[in-house]
């Protein structure tokens, strides 16, 4: 042993090959185990300090065993054997250790929750005592003012009469007997409930359940009192009958009859049964029978409907002196790729061309421009696709002038004659904007000469209609075209209402991400401003927010401004109104009164009335075959578009199904609903979310992404075009006559024909034609020129065949042979 800086070590030495084992210890900690040998010296890491006994235990194995080793093992076997049994203690001891940690921490859990349920159960106990004592109080103050009130009712006129007489007690004598007796009792009632109240232990339940009986509310004390007091004032008046005026709709039920009329639900429902009806209180019944009743108990009837709902929004007239200057409202219309877009462009100075894919508009687009003279222009932007017809037809609707625009290269076209259509319908002026005058092909005379075809008149024609030859390139004619414009709005004197609630027009509306559901209004009258709560078509809501064209946030917007409006509760529908209401009840009211009346006219509209309705559209389902989709667009505008052109796709034999189509980006519900149904999900200009794409993966269902709308309603006319059943076109190839009839064994019978003409062939389909009339039609089992079996006879050959399953063939019957090609049909 030896002792060297606070460190002890001891050495255990074995046989002559044995090797010497050294523990050192710091400060009572274990450091690290050192065995060595003669060959090499190995450092085992220390143990934990759970762990020093186990490694005492282990030391002195180890010295026991090296000094008797068995015979035949080796120093590097009992190495390793001594390692192992070291190994093997430690783990004990850890294991050993973690399981104390482990039920120290079960144990320190559960001592916390028991605490924690003690606390929670002593609070609940304290509040019950605080509730019971108050109530007690609060009885024992009632019962003190009824008995008072009692005994001033009994002896109104006591002072007087109890004047001190010869022979009787004096009146303090007289009170002092009552007031002994009434602190007597007091004190043996609160005797009595503290023994009630301590005797045995408060339990969580008997607090939570209440064991000494249910306890009266503060209201029901309160209309004791009341009581009390009218009797002790000289008893319980009669009330006087309260006559309302009930609303009374369509159809209400028993429950809500009696709150309309402040009557109880059981006599309502009594009234009903004495006059024939029997109905609970949830049950609905008419306005005649509630009409009767209501009259029964008095009360006046004032009969309403559902559609009052909106009477808070009906347009009111604003006197002359209110009406107030307000800018035009100028939407550009005409055939597709006729510079719609690129002439707003030049009058605005940007460049939104350039942001539209395939160079076309897709979407309809509002804009304010201030002249060089100040004039204030707002400008809307129609797409021209034949598929964007009710865009064009919406932004005729909120408009006042309308600018057509024709291509002097191109002159009038279809969507040029709807724009012409629209326009009339609308009863808006027109002014025609001759474009791409620059190009070497122009001929504005032609485009002028066109327009007289659909009753069309320009000024140099002798008309009324104003025109103006211009160039978006250039810039050549604009001056003319603004100066066209505000001379138009001067004669038609265009005025509006700012200071009263707002009404506009949604011109747009789209999912925007980050910003929820975003409008595009266009405010017609009055002013909208920030914080206005609003009802737009089926969706209400607050005005969160107000975006101008520029993408400027702004407080309020005047009538002909368009801006983006935000903090809508659903994407409106293109089209729709918006109307400012006072509250936002007003508001909700409203939109779900349209939402139900919009879900019932579209089960109206889907649903089969009558038997032979039923089996009509049972029998048209199960003879046209069905192209199901799923569309998902960014604006609102844009998805209405898609599904009316791919409504149009089809015929009596294939139709294209819309399933569903929304606003905003494709997402796991819109995944679900396609593998449900088996349909692809078509998106324009919107992408599919990453675990919609995940799902997509998952299940097998197409995206397909498309960004113009030609290409969209190709692909699905083609994909419709698959559903067609193949047309079969027969072609005639030859004729043969049977000559002979022999009966062959294993074969049956066969013709011995000529062929007469055209040719034979294996392949092709025959008719058995007798005397001109077909008496049988299949396929050649055999085809024979002498004993060879041959693909096909040419005219004017001998050759034997036998028919498939039929035998019925007689000398001179004549063998019509043709082939049946398929041809694939495709949708116009």
């Amino acid at each position: 042993m030896s002792d060297n800086d606070g460190k002890k070590t001891l050495g255990l030495r074995g046989g002559p090959r044995s090797g010497n084992v050294k523990q050192s210890f710091s400060h009572g900690r274990t450091k690290n185990v050192v065995v060595e040998t003669k060959r090499k010296r190995v450092v085992v890491p220390k143990p934990g300090a759970a762990q020093t006994a186990a490694g005492s235990a282990a030391t002195s194995a180890m010295s026991a065993a090296g000094s008797k080793r068995p015979a035949g093992i080796s120093d590097a076997e009992m190495e390793r054997r001594l390692k192992a049994l070291q190994a093997a203690k430690a783990r004990e001891g850890e294991e050993a250790a973690q399981r104390e940690a482990e039920e120290k921490a079960r144990a320190e859990e559960r001592d916390r929750m028991r605490a924690e349920k003690e606390a929670k159960e002593r609070e609940q106990r304290e509040a019950e005592e605080k509730a019971r004592q108050k109530a007690e109080e609060e009885e024992r103050r009632a019962r003190e003012a009824a008995e008072a009130a009692k005994q001033a009712a009994a002896d109104p006129a006591e002072p007087a009469v109890s004047r001190p007489t010869a022979g009787g007690p004096k009146p303090s004598q007289q009170a002092a007997p009552r007031k002994v007796e009434r602190e007597r009792e007091e004190r043996g009632r609160r005797k009595g409930d503290d023994t009630e109240r301590r005797s045995g232990k408060l339990t969580l339940n008997q607090a939570l359940g209440g064991e000494g009986g249910r306890q009266k509310s503060m209201a029901a004390m309160k209309r004791k009192q009341e009581r009390a007091r009218q009797k002790a004032m000289g008893g319980n008046q009669p009330r006087e009958k309260v006559v309302r005026d009930v609303q009374l709709p369509e159809a209400i039920t028993v429950a809500e009859l009696a709150n309309r009329m402040a009557e109880r639900v059981g006599d309502v429902v009594k009234a009903l049964m004495q006059n024939g009806i029997m109905a609970t209180q949830n049950q609905t019944i008419d306005a005649d029978t509630a009409e009767l009743i209501i009259e029964e108990f008095g009360h006046r009837v004032t009969r309403v409907s559902d559609a009052d709902v909106e009477d808070v929004i009906k347009e009111v007239e604003d006197a002359p002196e209110d009406l107030k200057p307000r800018p035009p409202v100028i939407t550009i219309m005409g055939h597709v790729d006729h510079g719609k877009t690129s002439l707003l462009d030049a009058i605005r100075e940007t460049n939104v061309t350039s942001g539209e894919a395939g160079g076309i508009t897709q979407h309809i687009g509002a804009y304010q421009v201030t002249t060089k003279d100040g004039a204030v222009l707002s400008f809307l932007d129609t797409p021209g696709h034949a598929a964007f017809t009710s865009m064009r037809s919406r932004g005729a609707q909120v408009t006042d002038i309308v600018v057509l625009v024709v291509a002097a290269d191109d002159a009038v076209m279809p969507q040029t004659i709807e724009a012409i259509n629209h326009a009339k319908a609308a009863k808006v002026p027109m002014i025609v904007a001759i474009n791409k005058v620059d190009k070497p092909s122009a001929n504005p005379t032609k485009v002028r000469t066109d327009l007289l075809q659909h009753e069309v008149v320009v000024e140099q024609m002798s008309g009324d209609v104003q025109d103006v030859e211009v160039s978006a390139h250039t810039g050549q004619g604009l001056p003319e075209l603004l100066e066209a414009i505000a001379l138009q709005a001067e004669i038609l004197e265009l005025k509006a209402n700012p200071d009263r609630a707002a009404q506009g027009a949604v011109i747009e509306a789209q999912l925007d991400v980050g910003r929820g559901p975003v409008a595009t209004v266009l405010i017609q009258n009055g002013t909208l401003r920030q914080g206005d709560i609003f009802v737009v078509g089926e969706q209400y809501g607050k005005v969160r927010a107000l975006i101008n064209d520029k993408g400027e946030r702004v407080k309020e917007a005047g009538p002909s401004v368009p801006v983006e409006v935000l903090g809508l509760n659903g994407t409106p529908e293109a089209g729709d109104v918006l109307n400012v209401t006072e509250t936002e009840a007003q508001a909700r009211e409203i939109a779900e009164y349209r939402a139900n009346v919009a879900k019932e006219k579209r089960a109206a509209l889907g649903a089969a009335t009558t038997l032979e309705q039923l089996m009509k559209k049972a029998k048209d389902d199960e003879n046209v075959s069905e192209l199901p989709v799923l569309v998902k667009a960014d604006v609102q505008g844009s998805a209405e578009a898609i599904v009316q052109a791919l409504e149009k796709v089809g015929n009596d034999e294939v139709r294209v199904r819309v399933l569903h189509s929304g606003v905003g980006a494709i997402t796991e519900t819109d995944i679900g609903l396609a593998e449900a149904s088996g349909c692809p999900v078509i998106g324009f200009n919107v992408r599919a979310n990453a675990s919609a794409r995940n799902t997509a993966n998952q299940k097998g269902v197409e995206i397909r992404y498309y960004s113009v709308i030609y290409d969209l309603v190709d692909d699905v006319k083609a994909a419709a075009s698959g559903l067609l059943s193949a047309e079969i076109k027969e072609t005639f190839i030859g004729y043969a006559e049977i000559k002979d009839v022999f009966k062959v064994s294993n074969v049956g019978k066969v013709a011995g024909c000529l062929v007469t003409e055209g040719v034979a062939r294996r392949s092709a389909g025959v008719r058995l034609l007798r005397d001109n009339v077909v008496i049988h039609e299949g396929t050649l089992k055999t085809l024979k020129r002498f004993k060879d079996e041959v693909a096909e006879v040419q005219s004017g050959q001998e050759c034997g065949m036998a028919f498939e399953n039929y035998e019925d063939i007689r000398q001179g019957d004549v063998i019509e042979i043709f082939e049946r090609q398929e041809v694939e049909r495709k949708l116009d």
